[in-house]
């Protein structure tokens, strides 16, 4: 039984060994070039699209929404997509993001006991209005960048508004709507 498994095991290493030389010997006699072009060009692939950077620029406003948005709904999605590192109560801790209780109308970088990116520390001065709001919870990265915030995004404007409708609940006494 036991040189069974020895002609197995010899079977497997020498069968490896083989396919070793065969890609060394490949290597040595073919020397592949690279193209300077594409043999073949097809209209429309590997060509940068003109119209992406302004659809991108596009943003939706959330001002028209904020009157009808749902700060339930909103309290929702922020439990689902924000509470893994942000908090939203009242002299709550920070966790990875600072704590959002009266974000709405505050200033970038409006705690103290948090060290945010110096992206947000740039823009300690800028308060953070509706129109702030709705472009950084759509896309963190694009709207400040430099940010530490690894979050994509909410790419729908009704949910960023009901987002901004909780976030806008959360202090003693909330920005009006605009």
């Amino acid at each position: 039984m036991s040189l069974e498994v020895n002609k197995a095991f010899a079977a497997v290493l020498t069968a490896g060994i083989a396919f070793m030389v065969t890609g060394l010997v490949g290597e040595t006699v073919v020397h592949p070039k690279r193209l300077e072009k594409p043999a073949i060009a097809i209209e429309g692939v590997g060509q940068p699209a003109a119209a992406a950077p302004a659809a991108e620029q596009a943003l939706d406003p959330v001002e028209p929404l904020l009157a009808a948005a749902s700060a339930d709904t909103g309290k929702q999605l922020a439990g689902r997509l924000c509470a893994s590192c942000h908090s939203f109560e009242q002299g709550g801790a920070n966790k990875v993001g600072p704590n959002l209780y009266g974000v709405v109308g505050n200033h970038h970088a409006h705690l103290d006991n948090f060290n945010y990116s110096p992206a947000i520390k740039a823009l300690a001065d800028k308060e953070w209005d509706y129109a702030a709001l709705n472009e950084f919870l759509a896309a963190p990265a694009r709207a400040v960048k430099g940010t530490r915030m690894a979050f994509a995004g909410i790419r729908d404007v009704k949910q960023r508004a009901d987002v901004i409708a909780y976030l806008r609940s959360l202090s003693a006494s909330p920005k009006p709507l605009p």
